[in-house]
C-alpha cells in the first residue's frame, strides 16, 4: 500500500505582493517620513511654500547628500567614516593654498587636492584592513589628525585661520561654473550641487543594483568572513569605499571652496554625524549589508527641510540638532522594525 503526501495549502510558496517588497525598502519609511515633514511645514509656514525656501533647501540638502551617498555605501559596506567631515576642509585646503603660494593655476591645486583626498580614503581603508582596527577608531584617529593639521598648515602658511581669497588666479571662473554655478528653471535658482547629488545617487543606486560590485558590498557588509571564503575581495571593496567616500569630499571640499573664494581651517567638524545621520533615516542599519543610495538622499532632503523649515517657521533654530535626534532615534527603531518584518515574511 503507497501512502500519498498530499501538499497543504499553507505549505505552498506564497507570491510576494508589491505592497509587500514597496514595504521592505530600506528608504520607505524615510520617504513617509520626508513627506510628512514637508506637508506638516508646509501648512504652518507660508514662507516654506515659496520658490526661495524650496531652492534653499535643494541647495542645503545638496550639500549633506553629496556625502551621505559615500558614507550610506561605506555603511552598507560594513565600515565608518568619522573624517568625513574635515577631510572636505581638507581638500579645499589643499586646492587653495597650493596654489596661492606657489601662484599656479587653481586647476594644479585641484588636482593635488583630489590626490591628498583620495590618499586620506586609502590611508583609512588600508590601516582598517591591514591591522584590524574597527573603522571607527581608525577615522577617529584620522578625524583629530586632519583638524590639527589644517589649522596648523593654514596658519603656518597664511598667519590666519582661513586661506587667501584666490578668485583672481588664472582658471578660477572655468572652475567656478563646475563646482559652484547656479542656474535657473520654472523660476527657482538650483545650484550646481543639486544637478551632482542626483547624479551621484543614480551612480551610487545602478552599482548597488546592476552590478558585481553592488553584490560585493552588500556582501562584505553582510558577513566579510563568508564573503571572503566565496572569493569576494574584501579588502579591495572597503578600500575602494573609503575612497569613494574621500573623492566625494574633494569634490564638496571644491564647491565651498569655489563658491566663498576662501576656506576657515575649523570648517566640517560635526559634519561626519549629519552624513551618518541621513544615511541612517534613509535606511542604513549601522550593522552593514542594508540600505540604499536613495534612501541616504531622502534622509539629507530630511535634514534640509528641518534646517529650513525651524527658520521658516520662526522657531528657535537651536532646536535643530534636538529634532535631528529625534528622527534619528525614530529611524533607527522604524528601519529595524521593517527589516524584521520583510525577514519573517
Amino acid at each position: 500500500m503507497t501512502a500519498t503526501v498530499t501538499e497543504r495549502p499553507d505549505q505552498q510558496v506564497q507570491p510576494v505582493s508589491t505592497m509587500h517588497r514597496i514595504l521592505a525598502r530600506p528608504e520607505f519609511g524615510s520617504l513617509v517620513g520626508a513627506i510628512g515633514i514637508y506637508v506638516f511645514f508646509f501648512v504652518i509656514a507660508e514662507s516654506f511654500r515659496s520658490a526661495e525656501a524650496l531652492s534653499l533647501m535643494l541647495y542645503t540638502s545638496s550639500t549633506i547628500g553629496i556625502m551621505a551617498v559615500g558614507v550610506a555605501l561605506l555603511m552598507i559596506g560594513g565600515e565608518f567614516d568619522l573624517s568625513a567631515g574635515v577631510a572636505v576642509t581638507t581638500s579645499a585646503l589643499s586646492a587653495s593654498l597650493l596654489a596661492y603660494q606657489f601662484t599656479t593655476n587653481v586647476w594644479v591645486g585641484v588636482l593635488f587636492s583630489l590626490a591628498v583626498a583620495l590618499g586620506i580614503g586609502f590611508f583609512n581603508g588600508y590601516l582598517v584592513m591591514r591591522t584590524g582596527i574597527p573603522s571607527f577608531l581608525v577615522t577617529l584617529g584620522s578625524f583629530l589628525m586632519l583638524q590639527g593639521a589644517n589649522l596648523a598648515v593654514t596658519k603656518l602658511l597664511t598667519g590666519q585661520v582661513a586661506s587667501q581669497n584666490i578668485s583672481d588666479i588664472e582658471g578660477f571662473g572655468t572652475a567656478q561654473v563646475i563646482f559652484a554655478s547656479e542656474f535657473t528653471i520654472f523660476g527657482i535658482d538650483v545650484w550646481i550641487t543639486v544637478v551632482y547629488w542626483f547624479l551621484f545617487v543614480a551612480i551610487a543606486t545602478w552599482m548597488l543594483l546592476r552590478t558585481k560590485i553592488g553584490n560585493w558590498i552588500y556582501a562584505v557588509g553582510g558577513d566579510a568572513e563568508s564573503s571572503r571564503a566565496v572569493g569576494v575581495p574584501v579588502a579591495r571593496v572597503k578600500i575602494g569605499l573609503f575612497m569613494t567616500v574621500g573623492f566625494l569630499a574633494w569634490f564638496s571640499g571644491m564647491h565651498i571652496l569655489f563658491r566663498f573664494n576662501s576656506v576657515q581651517s575649523g570648517q566640517g567638524v560635526g559634519n561626519e554625524f549629519i552624513y551618518i545621520i541621513a544615511a541612517v533615516i534613509g535606511g542604513c542599519l549601522l550593522t552593514g549589508g542594508y540600505g540604499t543610495a536613495v534612501g541616504a538622499a531622502i534622509g539629507a532632503f530630511i535634514y534640509g527641510m528641518t534646517n529650513q523649515g525651524i527658520v521658516f517657521a520662526n522657531w528657535n533654530p537651536d532646536w535643530v540638532k534636538f529634532f535631528l535626534g529625534i528622527m534619528l532615534l525614530s529611524a533607527t527603531v522604524s528601519n529595524l522594525w521593517v527589516r524584521n518584518r520583510a525577514a519573517r515574511s
